[in-house]
């Protein structure tokens, strides 16, 4: 249903659901960080007269820089962020109408890793306040507007949906100046979708629609990354499902056309205005593609079920994989697109189990991929081993290669006790790139295996003034991730590491209505300093100090967010 982007699966965010008729509430929400000083605020406003439906919100972030045992203050990590939301819509017998209005700006400032090669502190403007809610020099400046039309009918026990969306995001990059910013992209989206999901068919549900969108991308600043460009495509597909005593089985096929146009352009040669050079080359891409699955469900023993899925999709290379040619700047990397590059194909199988009982809920999760030209960056060398450079930034370009991923998820929760929760998790990827040499063997950013588990506690449970009262005490584990791409340089290993966290909360009640909800929470109690391997600031200048590359992650972290409904 979802078209090229989903070769890897969908997280779909779900609105909030109406309320019921007559209904009207609010709440005011806000929270602190102890390490990046992040203070937050919310406020939410919604309700149903007569069908009439609305729902407000408005929130604001603001962070100053983080800091770590390794690095101190983290310069160039702080960041705003504001958003508004305003849906009003009509809810009928006949279906529903609803438009969304969002507004969100974020200022965020950009890491940029650079140290004082005697102390190997990172570097920081004289008289900087690591503090400062101010926005630091590079940063970057997003407004976003979207708005969505919603409309659903019903057609006798069926129904017939149409969506519609406008979005415009504007990316601004400055980096001498708070004023005359470098890179300035604006880029223009609309996407439409228009299904049927039948009724009950005896024991098939189908559902048949078309989607897709309608892109235009404007380079409106003196810098630049990616080309201006245009793109169309559209997606038909056709979904059953079928419901037979004790199993279910569903599946879908799918159509996808995308087209792509990106435009030339020539800039004057710095050195000489005379001299001009073609940044971009004017190319025009058609991709088609094939998607579907195959699937099932079946229920062993009431509370053991069995799940199997086979499926085949398809995703375009966007136009950063395809024509990117410049510097960006939150990554460090001077990037060059590709524009031979193929569509990926991907075969997925993936089995799972799941088992329910009083005590113990449990599921396991397989799966096997083989995804033909799969795309991803690499560093560029020359003929003497020694990075390319391009202004300034390590050089890298987008290639492919056929891809085998395998991996799963166990998930196991014990309740001996019903205030008692004992849970343990642990997922691991194998990310190969076939044929080809060691130091190529395994694909960039492939996170590393992981156990979380946590014990969590109901202390009080429908108190006369606390209710739902917990404490739970988890651990994040991250192996050492030894599977990486080391062609280049382009990854290096990354150690494991342990974070212990520790969450607290209650709901508070008076005259048996809640009035406030406060949580509570430490993460990464014990200040570990440690880097993520899907982290792009590990590589970033070499601690000369102490011999140590990039920059580490938060810190230890005091968390204290508070919820209060308001009476309407």
């Amino acid at each position: 249903m979802y078209g090229s982007d989903a070769l890897a699966g969908v997280i779909v965010f779900n609105s909030a659901p109406v309320l019921p008729m007559g209904e009207m509430r609010a709440n005011v929400m806000s929270g602190y960080q102890s390490n990046n000083g992040l203070f937050d605020y919310s406020l939410n406003f919604a309700g149903n007269k007569q069908g009439f439906v609305w729902n407000s919100r408005y929130s604001g972030k603001m962070a100053h820089a983080y800091k770590n045992r390794y690095d101190g203050y983290v310069y160039g990590s702080a960041y705003r962020e504001q958003s508004f939301t305003q849906m009003l819509g009509w809810n009928h017998n006949g279906g529903h109408t609803h438009l969304t209005l969002d507004y969100y700006h974020f200022t965020p400032s950009i890491v940029e890793g650079e140290r004082d090669e005697e102390t190997g502190n990172l570097a920081m403007p004289d008289g900087f306040n690591p503090k400062s809610y101010g926005r630091s020099l590079p940063f970057q400046q997003i407004h976003h507007y979207k708005a969505v039309l919603d409309n659903m009918w019903y057609v006798g026990d069926g129904n017939i949906k149409l969506f519609a969306a406008y979005q415009q995001n504007r990316r601004q990059e400055f980096e001498e100046s708070r004023d005359e910013c470098g890179l300035d992209l604006m880029l223009h989206t609309v996407n439409y979708d228009l299904h049927y999901t039948s009724p009950m068919l005896g024991a098939w549900k189908i559902a048949t629609g078309i989607n897709g969108m309608w892109q235009e991308s404007v380079n409106k600043g003196s810098e630049f990354l990616i080309p201006d460009y245009r793109l169309f495509d559209y997606g038909l597909f056709a979904t059953a499902t079928c419901f037979i005593n004790k199993m279910n089985i569903s599946g879908g096929v799918r159509y996808d056309h995308r087209h792509l146009h990106g435009d030339a352009l020539v800039e004057d040669n710095d050195n000489d205005n005379a001299d001009r050079v073609e940044r971009f080359n004017n190319f025009s891409r058609g991709f088609d593609g094939f998607s579907g699955s195959l699937g099932m469900a079946y229920e062993l023993l009431p509370n053991l079920n069995f799940k199997a899925n086979v499926s085949c999709g398809f995703r375009a290379p966007n136009i950063s994989e395809l024509a990117s040619n410049g510097e960006h700047e939150g990554t460090q990397r001077y990037e060059i697109g590709n524009t031979a590059l193929k569509p990926e194909q991907s075969c997925l199988l993936d089995l799972g189990l799941d088992y329910t009982s009083q005590i113990v809920s449990a599921q396991l999760s397989l799966f096997a991929n083989r995804i033909s030209n799969y795309i991803f960056s690499t560093r560029l060398v020359d003929s003497n081993g020694n990075h390319v450079i391009t202004d300034g930034s390590d050089t890298y370009k987008f290639t492919s290669g056929d891809a085998r991923l395998m991996g799963g998820e166990v998930y196991v929760d014990v309740h001996p006790l019903e205030r008692l929760h004992i849970g343990n998790s642990f997922s691991y990827v194998n990310a190969v790139q076939l044929h080809q040499p060691s130091d190529a063997k395994y694909l960039p950013f492939t996170p590393a295996p992981r156990w979380l588990g946590d014990v969590r506690y109901e202390i009080m449970c429908d108190g006369r003034t606390f209710d739902h009262m917990y404490v739970k005490l988890a651990v994040d584990c991250n192996l050492r991730q030894n599977h990486y791409y080391a062609a280049g340089g382009t990854e290096t290993s990354t150690p494991s590491y342990t974070l212990l966290n520790l969450y607290a909360g209650t709901d508070i009640k008076s005259h048996g209505r809640r009035i406030a909800s406060v949580y509570a929470s430490c993460e990464n109690i014990t200040n570990r300093a440690y880097q993520n391997h899907l982290s792009r600031l590990k590589y970033f200048d070499v601690n000369k100090a102490t011999g140590r590359m990039g920059v580490f992650n938060m810190g230890r972290n005091f968390t204290v967010k508070v919820v209060v409904p308001i009476s309407l």
